[in-house]
């Protein structure tokens, strides 16, 4: 499998990004870790290697990211309006700095992003704000809801980072229109997820906006674990 490392200055963030690469052709697939989670994550715990005959294949190109969440939602030394503020700088760094390495890499316009936890968090947050970048987003084991990480604080910035605040209130077509035309939204959670009532909850508001999306509820005693996000990339991927 080829596989590259990569590590530049982000001028975006004022400090040294890391991530992987893994295959040589195919679809790009944008990768985010789990909360906290490093870009060498995703190889560690297996997922690269369930998604190896893919890869190999050249049905797949991986781009697996570093996070920035001990810096900005996790990071309780900081205010709130700080924490969401490094986060859109983290968003930044995505669409000005990865994202045109993964698409000079594969000549694709348009990418597939996907994480387990709270890389399904963010998956589905970067999905729902470049749905003109975004034509895939498989969610694993998400949560949505970010309140939790804000002390009671809520901004404009916040608010545009909670799906499960911003869409029930969402008019603007030009969103609604890629929702529903352009992106193909997998949720993909189990009965015993801890996250399972947050996924039960976005899904009630997309069917209530009218966007497509596919709710996959495991069975058969799946929780919030690495073996099952393994059968769940095999499954969508």
């Amino acid at each position: 499998m080829h596989r590259e490392y990569h590590k530049w200055f982000s001028p975006t963030l004022g400090r040294d990004m890391e991530l992987l690469a893994f295959g040589h052709a195919g679809m790009p697939v944008l990768v985010f870790p789990t909360s906290q989670g490093r870009f060498f994550e995703y190889e560690d715990r297996g997922m690269v290697s369930v998604l190896a005959p893919r890869i190999d294949s050249g049905a797949l190109r991986l781009m697996c990211v570093d996070s920035v969440d001990a810096e900005s939602w996790y990071n309780r030394h900081v205010h709130p309006a700080d924490r969401v503020r490094r986060h859109n700088q983290y968003d930044r760094y995505l669409t000005a700095e990865a994202l045109p390495l993964l698409r000079n890499w594969t000549g694709a316009d348009r990418i597939a992003v996907t994480g387990c936890s709270f890389g399904g968090y963010h998956s589905v947050n970067f999905a729902l704000r470049h749905p003109d970048i975004v034509h895939t987003c498989v969610s694993m084991s998400g949560a949505f809801d970010m309140h939790q990480f804000l002390s009671g604080f809520f901004n404009e910035d916040a608010y545009f980072n909670s799906p499960a605040d911003f869409l029930p209130n969402l008019s603007d077509d030009w969103y609604l229109s890629r929702y529903r035309n352009g992106l193909r939204l997998v949720l993909a959670t189990g009965e015993h997820d801890i996250c399972l009532g947050e996924n039960l909850r976005l899904s009630d508001i997309l069917n209530g906006k009218g966007i497509p999306h596919y709710l996959d509820v495991w069975a058969n005693g799946t929780g919030h674990d690495w073996p099952w996000w393994q059968d769940m990339a095999r499954k969508f991927f």
